[in-house]
């Protein structure tokens, strides 16, 4: 078997993409996580010789280094806002951890820091890969180009060195050096990364290429018509970086009230014991009286008010393969009023398939057989849509016929000799046998299936055409339900926001009940669409996969990338992501997280109650230290278990907007017909209950219970 393929060459320029994962910084490489990291080991090995009752010599020291290693840095941190007259949370820990070891509650204040210290190493870390996922975009393009001299001479150069006007040739499997313009040749472009178009881009004389894009099977002659730091990849490094810190900074709602009510703290804390000094009140009781007093007043009741609900929101979606990457994030997620979603990837799988079969009437051909005979051409090809042929071709389980004398014409079709029959598939529009025929039936035929946003193959034998095949990104089996959903929770519409051309994109608007469509969008266009939403008031949802959407997801209000084939860039850029792809899940954490900021108000409110009655006491009347302490923490715990509710199923279930019918209850497992909606039949508590080890065992080996 002969082929005139033209087999990808040796690069001659290497996607820098092979060292990307060494630039990945590793967590014990951030002196944040190290001295994080100590603490936590320090505080572990003192842990069990003070719960055991050993000699204080021999926890005291581990518990002093623990509280040096953990809070010397976000002391640091806190004296130097104070300085810039700003009273930080980083600096009222630790000094709340030094009251605590100074009233003899040394345990409590050394857990105190070594929880503070391990979440700025978390903050460190997140903050670390972005950097290093941004920096590995430009990885995508290749480090060196091959540029061509007056007399056609060949000369691989470093890309950043290309100046506009210089031609470079780009050999089939390279990736483009840089923007420009086809000279010569004729190829098929992959630029999902830049557009998120699903389907490799036919490039001829003319024709705008981007770098980074992947070239097909044919060589490209490209002017280069912009410097490389002006490149559209290069950009889209710059709106990223841009957006990241240009965006206003969030806080949780805790954290907005936290200077006013610090420096109060810290004034009444300090005026309670200075003023009774003054009119000669005895030391150690005034002392012990403020100190009582600090501990009722600190926050402690009130960040565990706001903490718990949202680490158990977080649990509970990541149980359901929503990654939220801050509680900053699932509170922030509630608030969200319009919703921007991208098309390839995100409403549709990213992946073409063959959705319409259509032999001629004058073919005599079945729908199998005009498949079997495509598939058996398309067979040795490596295009995107020949793989959708073939893979449609083994699903019906058909048998292919060998093919003899394979050609490709980079962006017209393949060929190829079938049972002694030369059969050619392509484009209709660059196959000529396309309008042979009296009645026109195949060229009639084809521009119905592109009318409705099909990729169109034509299939010819012998010169006539035989049939068409209709090939399309399939949307997601639960784009629609999601759709109404996200309209239902913001009370508007979602906007899909494509690099797609408008006809595919209206037609899959149209499939996934979506009115207001902007297609054929650049990442910068993309960025432009969600200021001009936020710019009404609107806080926007941006929902994507690709590089192409990291710019508008690190723009807007909240971004979430789906995780199945999302680009780094993407995953690392969201506030949060969509582990198995489910975009159903997307609707009932936005719901999650406005239960959350409910039950945060009910748990203020706990909290608020309990800090006021105690403080009163203390002002007023005499609070004994060991009641005080009582208080204080009995209201931590109180709020703290009233957060923990949003870990069960039960919340899950109701965010998704589940109602279960008369007669049922919240279920344990999905089984029968109730279960499937997540309720339970009544009267199953008891039953349950007792089965309850058995099936988080079952739960945890992964089989049923």
């Amino acid at each position: 078997m002969s082929s005139t393929v033209t087999r990808p060459a040796p690069s001659a320029g290497p996607v820098r993409g092979a060292v990307a994962a060494e630039r990945r910084t590793r967590i014990l490489a951030l002196p944040e996580a190290r001295w994080a990291a100590a603490a936590l080991v320090l505080f572990l090995a003192a842990l069990p010789l003070h719960l055991l009752g050993a000699p204080w010599w021999t926890w005291g020291p581990l518990y002093a280094l623990t509280y040096l290693t953990g809070g010397w840095e976000p002391g640091r941190e806190g004296l130097k806002a104070l300085g810039a007259k700003t009273l930080d949370v980083d600096l009222l820990m630790v000094v709340a951890a030094l009251g605590a070891a100074a009233i003899g509650q040394v345990l409590d204040g050394a857990l105190l820091i070594v929880i503070f210290a391990t979440s700025g190493a978390l903050e460190a870390f997140a903050t670390a890969r972005t950097a290093d996922s941004v920096r590995g975009l430009l990885d995508l393009a290749p480090a060196t180009a091959t540029r061509l001299g007056h007399a056609g001479a060949e000369e691989a150069v470093p890309t950043e060195e290309l100046k506009v006007e210089d031609v470079i040739l780009v050999r089939p499997g390279e990736r483009v050096g840089a923007d420009g313009r086809v000279l010569d040749g004729a190829s098929e472009v992959d630029q999902a990364t830049i557009t998120g178009e699903p389907l490799p881009v036919p490039k001829e004389p003319g024709d705008e290429v981007f770098a980074g894009t992947l070239n097909g099977t044919g060589a490209l002659r490209v002017a280069v018509e912009r410097d490389p730091s002006d490149s559209v990849i290069a950009r889209i490094v710059a709106m990223v970086e841009e957006a990241s810190g240009t965006k206003a900074p969030t806080q949780l709602f805790i954290e907005k009230v936290e200077q006013r009510y610090s420096i109060g703290m810290v004034a009444a804390t300090v005026a309670l014991f200075a003023l009774p000094l003054a009119f000669g009140a005895a030391l150690q009781p005034t002392l012990l009286r403020a100190m009582t007093f600090m501990i009722v007043a600190s926050p402690c009741a009130v960040v565990l008010a706001t903490m718990p609900p949202l680490l158990s929101a977080i649990a509970n979606a990541g149980r359901h393969g929503v990654l939220i990457k801050s509680a900053v994030v699932m509170e922030r997620l509630g608030r969200i009023d319009a919703v921007a979603l991208d098309k390839t990837g995100t409403l549709t799988e990213g992946t073409p398939r063959v959705t319409d079969i259509r032999p001629l009437a004058s073919s005599d051909l079945t729908e199998d057989a005009l498949l079997t005979l495509a598939a058996a051409v398309e067979h040795p090809s490596e295009h995107p849509l020949a793989r959708a042929v073939t893979e449609a071709a083994r699903t019906r389980g058909l048998a292919l016929p060998p093919a003899e004398d394979f050609s490709s014409a980079p962006g017209t079709g393949v060929t190829a000799t079938v049972d002694g029959q030369v059969v050619a598939v392509g484009s209709p529009a660059r196959l000529p046998a396309a309008r042979t025929g009296a009645d026109g039936a195949a060229a009639e035929l084809a521009a119905r299936l592109e009318e409705a946003g099909r990729t169109v193959a034509l299939v010819v034998r012998e010169g006539m055409p035989v049939g068409v095949l209709g090939i399309a990104d399939r949307l997601r089996t639960d784009a629609r339900t999601t759709v109404a959903r996200l309209t239902e929770l913001t009370g508007s519409t979602p906007v899909l926001i494509t690099g797609d051309n408008p006809r595919a994109a209206a037609r899959l608007g149209a499939d996934a009940g979506i009115g207001a469509i902007r297609a054929g969008l650049l990442p910068q266009d993309k960025v432009d669409a969600v200021k001009e939403m936020e710019s009404a008031g609107r806080r926007v949802l941006v929902v994507g996969d690709g590089v192409n959407d990291a710019p508008a997801l690190a723009a807007a209000h909240t971004g979430i990338a789906m995780g199945g084939a999302g680009s780094d860039l993407a995953l690392e850029t969201a506030d949060a992501v969509v582990v198995r792809d489910e975009l159903a899940t997307i609707p009932t954490a936005v719901a999650l997280s406005r239960r959350c900021r409910r039950l945060v108000v009910q748990n203020l409110v706990i909290a608020a109650v309990f800090i006021t009655g105690l403080v009163v006491w203390d002002l007023v009347g005499t609070l004994p230290l060991p009641l005080g302490v009582a208080g204080h923490e009995g209201s931590t715990v109180i709020v703290g278990l009233n957060g923990l509710r949003l870990l069960r199923e039960a919340a899950w279930t109701r965010a998704a907007g589940h109602r279960c019918p008369p007669g049922g209850r919240p279920a344990l497992s999905p089984r029968g017909p109730l279960r499937a909606a997540g309720c339970r039949p009544a009267g199953t508590a008891r039953r349950e209950r007792g089965r309850l080890p058995a099936v988080r065992a079952a739960r945890r080996c992964g089989t049923p219970p």
